[in-house]
């Protein structure tokens, strides 16, 4: 039988602290935490009404009339960070100042850039916190399938993957003030996927220009990235949030489907989040040689909400067992790494690697 969850926690009463109260909070997060079983106990935001709206909704003992409240609450072990990334390392620092809690669950993109990243690992790192990273993409379950048939060998040497992404997201107002439409919003996802497949390519090729709709300054509406590995390997991503004039009144064919060739067999997933309703069942068809056809994979979970219960899941696994995070601060670098030197391979019309970008900002000890 296929593997398309990661192993729950043994200890699930964690007592979790919320920052952040929007839809992503009130959604994703706190739906799939209550179907896991997880325990969050407390709640803050900017808007203390709608974090108040939120913890009643969801069953949460305390809405906090401020972080400082809800930081200064020795009983509060975990900390789950969901606020727009231009905000987010502020918080990490302020939460290793009080250094209250054990473990970090902080919203991708860890920062908008390498540099603001590598604060936020070193940060906790010196106050003896775990962060674990919400690359959520990971856990959809036809994603994580997909890494269970890799990791059996099931499709014999990688030869060619893609990512085809034709999707018109829900654009949130805070997005205007990353620059970003597609490579630090969607295509980070789609990076990490590939990292969680392949590991770390050598270089990257990304053509980028902006999306004719989306009205805030940006580069990277439609993005095409290439990743080249040293097995010889080569993947391809297409993220187009723009899909034609779907909002115009043209008919849309909107959809994320993702392929796996080897030489022994292919897979390809097609991804429910960017349907209606978003938790739409992801799900994915495979073969190998010698098969008379496809078998189908169709489980009932979908990337969002439940996705956001693994990816918690993983950090009070590792609490529990003293073990990095499955999607730790340390692994995270090396996806901000490839989505700068995507960005800087669209800014400058050449290949990239990923390492250019960590030389360029060493991790202490490192050269």
């Amino acid at each position: 039988m296929l593997s398309y969850a990661p192993p729950a926690p043994r200890r699930k009463d964690f007592r979790i602290g919320i920052l952040g109260s929007g839809f992503i909070v009130n959604a994703c997060h706190l739906v799939s935490y209550r179907r896991v079983g997880l325990n969050p106990v407390a709640i803050a935001s900017r808007d203390r009404d709608q974090a108040a709206e939120v913890a009643k909704r969801h069953g949460i003992e305390r809405a906090c009339a401020s972080v400082e409240e809800l930081l200064d609450d020795g009983t509060i072990e975990v900390l789950d960070i969901a606020v727009p990334p231009q905000y987010q390392l502020e918080l990490i620092r302020n939460a290793c100042a009080h250094g209250t809690v054990k473990g970090i669950l902080a919203h991708k993109p860890l920062g908008l850039s390498y540099r603001d990243a590598l604060e936020a690992v070193q940060c906790c790192e010196r106050a003896g916190i775990k962060l674990a990273v919400n690359q959520n993409m990971r856990y959809d379950p036809s994603v994580y399938a997909a890494g269970s048939l890799l990791r059996e060998g099931f499709f014999g040497t990688p030869v060619f993957a893609t990512i085809d992404m034709r999707a018109v997201p829900h654009w949130q107002p805070w997005q205007a003030g990353t620059g970003s439409a597609s490579l630090w919003i969607m295509s980070i996802h789609h990076l990490d996927c590939m990292r969680f497949w392949f590991g770390d390519p050598e270089r990257v090729f990304s053509s980028t220009r902006p999306d004719p709709r989306t009205t805030f300054p940006h580069t990277d509406g439609i993005c095409t990235t290439i990743l080249e590995y040293e097995s010889g390997l080569r993947a391809v991503i297409i993220d187009d949030v723009w899909t034609g004039p779907a909002k115009e009144g043209c008919p849309g064919d909107i959809g994320i489907e993702w392929r796996i060739e080897g030489l022994e067999g292919i897979a390809i997933g097609e991804i429910g989040w960017c349907k209606d309703p978003f938790d739409t069942p992801s799900t994915m068809r495979y073969a190998r040689k010698g098969d008379a056809g496809f078998e189908r994979f169709e489980p009932a979970a979908s990337w969002f909400p439940d996705a956001f219960g693994a990816t918690m899941s993983q950090l009070l696994v590792a609490l529990e067992t003293g073990s990095d995070p499955a999607i730790g601060g340390r692994d995270n670098l090396r996806t901000i790494a490839l989505v700068e030197a995507a960005a800087l391979s669209a800014a400058e019309h050449r290949m990239v690697s990923p390492r250019e970008i960590e030389l360029r900002n060493p991790i202490r000890g490192e050269a």
